[in-house]
């Protein structure tokens, strides 16, 4: 995996310098398969499928806690929002944190997003114009 190249993405994500389908061709370009984002560490993890992953610490202040329950619909509407008005990927995250996804996993290849609660709860989203 090309380090440098993750390592920019990443900025670019946090910072809300790109849109999330240039987001993925970079990742892809640098070797990413899929990648985890871990609420509760507050991490995003990046694997190249064989093995080899790469940590990068979510740099956003004050997020809040967790929620117990799992709702699907408002992380539905958070991701919608996204796609819709360019939310940033910090308004994002404190939105489906607050609905109770803990973390996601989000599959390159298989063009999709599976979000999962504390409870197991699961909300997976395909790519737009996948499937």
């Amino acid at each position: 995996m090309n380090a440098s190249l993750i390592h920019e993405a990443a900025r670019a994500t946090h910072e809300a310098q790109l849109p999330f389908p240039e987001i993925v061709g970079l990742l892809i370009q640098a070797g990413v398969e899929f990648y985890h984002v871990d609420y509760l560490a507050r991490t995003t993890t990046y694997h190249d499928g064989a093995g080899e992953q790469l940590v990068v610490e979510l740099p956003y202040e004050n997020l809040p806690p967790v929620a117990a329950d799992f709702d699907a619909e408002a992380v539905r509407a958070a991701i919608l929002d996204s796609q819709l008005h360019g939310q940033t990927h910090e308004a994002f995250s404190r939105r489906v944190m607050a609905a109770g996804t803990q973390g996601y996993h989000a599959f390159l290849r298989g063009q999709r997003v599976i979000y999962t609660g504390r409870q197991g709860d699961q909300h997976i989203e395909w790519f737009p114009g996948a499937r």
